[in-house]
């Protein structure tokens, strides 16, 4: 197993806890992993990436140049990043914010509609766990109980109320990835 994925979104949006978590999750299941996070200056409504290898090989190189996936949470991240994508790899984008399709057909693709899910369990910050969900559930990279886990141990103790909503949007991102597959 070896996954080299993209997280890509506005600053705010929550990509680099998505990368941090799979990293800190594949580290937890005993994978080698890196974890590479890209921004720009701004606090908010800057872009924000990470790249992240997790592999039971060695890594050569923490750089993630070919993507086997991407999670694009906004329109200029999957324009930026498609083309990137390895033949036969993954495409998931937040179908709430991006208002087209990948222009590519020989990846798989999942539209997400992440922000819409997140504000029917109550809050849109947990637009990022739905997407996260959608991805370990098409990729399987890491499991989802060990990245609760991880969870625990990323987020600040006075954040932790927040772990059951953000279970319950993982699990809906996890649904959506499990129809792709059926389907």
């Amino acid at each position: 197993m070896h996954e080299e994925v993209v997280f890509a979104g506005f600053g705010g949006q929550g990509v680099l806890l998505m990368g941090q978590l799979v990293t800190y999750a594949g580290m937890m299941e005993g994978r080698n992993v890196t974890w590479m996070p890209s921004y720009g200056p701004e606090m908010r409504g800057g872009t924000a990436n990470c790249g992240v290898v997790v592999s039971k090989e060695e890594i050569a190189s923490p750089l993630v140049s070919e993507p086997t996936s991407v999670v694009a949470m906004n329109r200029p991240s999957l324009e930026k990043f498609q083309g990137m994508v390895r033949q036969g790899g993954l495409i998931i984008y937040n179908s709430s914010l991006v208002d087209v399709e990948p222009a590519r057909n020989d990846v798989r693709v999942l539209a997400v509609p992440a922000n819409e899910i997140a504000n029917e369990l109550g809050d849109v910050r947990v637009a990022n766990m739905v997407a996260l969900g959608a991805f370990l559930g098409a990729t399987g990279v890491v499991s989802v109980d060990t990245v609760l886990q991880a969870l625990k141990k990323v987020l600040p103790e006075r954040r932790h109320g927040l772990i059951p909503l953000n279970q319950k949007a993982l699990a809906r991102g996890m649904e959506l990835a499990a129809a792709l597959k059926a389907g």
